[in-house]
């Protein structure tokens, strides 16, 4: 309910000029410095009566009787909803680094990723966060059979986003005779590799499943339920949680932040991001949640993390997409004393990037 205080212009002003002077000094702030620093044109009184009613608000807090003021988790909310923009100097800065450091031509998709996150952390100073793309949304590139010994052959397929997989398959009984012509065998199984291209290729993983085999000539039928089951079997693997498929990048350069100067605060930070990742995914990839809401960046500011460790910090987030379909997610996780404005650029600018990416033709 604070969050929908209506605020004076006045107010509005004190509290973004607050919000900004803690963000720089991590000191609480005082009306003279504000006077001083912002211009506001007005006493230290008159800001003090306006720092008096953002605190009785909610939306400030004095850490000590004698002390100045800081933001509340309800003051950083109306902050970020009301009184900030992105800041495109920077998201033109990341786009920039991105297209001149990276490769999306030359390099796989995992190492974009990589260098994108590093890019990032660096360049905020917080942790960054990008999942890799949900693999049951990743594109068939080409798929091969193979023969490993009379009875088995291996299907292996090449993905867009990812290494790639395999999956051994029993060859059917009755290629006994073809068994003792390894020609033939060859010669059968490239077919039905060139089949499954036609058919497959460029199609998602979580198309697979409507392949015709009907459509597989009479005298390769024989195949049939036992590629059917092999393709089925890979469109369920990929549907699995990929709660691990995150690369974390700038744990050191978020823990040189005052905030995380208690030991414990570090141990539970870096436990989450190195051990405890599937806690985070929800949040940084719900495509569910992220439909039901008209923002392009999703914002999750101290208490309102549901995870005990991140209380302190925040959260910020944005997808990129393969052509429309959301994938993945970008993501800036440091103290709720952050520069928003910077952080919401930062990652909507590498989710353009990475969309652009990930939906070049093959």
């Amino acid at each position: 309910m604070q969050v929908k205080l209506k605020l004076n212009a006045r107010q509005q002003h004190v509290l973004w000029a607050t919000v900004r002077r803690y963000v720089e000094t991590a000191e609480p702030v005082g009306s003279k410095s504000l006077v001083k620093d912002y211009d506001l044109k007005v006493s230290p009184a008159t800001i003090r009566n306006a720092m008096g009613f953002l605190e009785k608000s909610g939306l400030l807090y004095q850490p000590h009787t004698s002390a100045g003021r800081i933001p509340s988790d309800s003051g950083y909310r109306i902050y970020v909803d009301e009184l900030i923009q992105p800041a495109d100097k920077i998201g033109r800065k990341v786009d920039r680094l991105l297209h001149t450091q990276l490769d999306w031509e030359g390099w796989s998709f995992e190492a974009l990723l990589r260098g994108a996150a590093q890019i990032l952390s660096t360049l905020s100073g917080y942790v960054t966060l990008i999942t890799l793309p949900n693999a049951n949304q990743a594109v068939l590139r080409h798929l091969q059979l193979v023969q490993v010994s009379p009875a088995q052959g291996l299907l292996i397929v090449m993905l867009d986003c990812y290494g790639p997989q395999s999956i051994l398959i029993q060859l059917p009984d009755l290629l006994g005779e073809a068994a003792t012509q390894p020609e033939r065998l060859e010669r059968e199984l490239q077919i039905l590799s060139n089949f499954l291209n036609t058919h497959l290729k460029g199609r998602t993983l979580n198309e697979v499943t409507l392949l015709d085999w009907s459509e597989l000539d009479q005298e390769f039928q024989r195949y049939a339920e036992t590629l059917r089951q092999a393709v089925s079997s890979l469109s369920r693997r990929s549907q699995a949680p990929a709660s691990t498929q995150m690369m974390v990048s700038g744990l050191a350069e978020v823990l040189r932040q005052p905030e995380f100067s208690e030991s414990h605060q570090v141990q539970a930070i870096v436990q989450l991001l190195e051990e405890e990742q599937k806690q985070i995914w929800p949040l940084i990839f719900e495509t569910e949640d992220w439909q039901s809401t008209d923002h392009r960046v999703r914002i999750w500011i101290g208490s309102e993390n549901p995870i005990e460790p991140m209380k302190s910090c925040a959260l910020v987030a944005a997808m990129y997409h393969r052509d429309s379909l959301p994938v993945g997610s970008v993501g800036i996780l440091g103290p709720t004393r952050m520069m928003y404005e910077n952080a919401i650029a930062v990652v909507e600018a590498a989710a353009d990037y990475l969309s652009a990416a990930i939906s070049q033709p093959a």
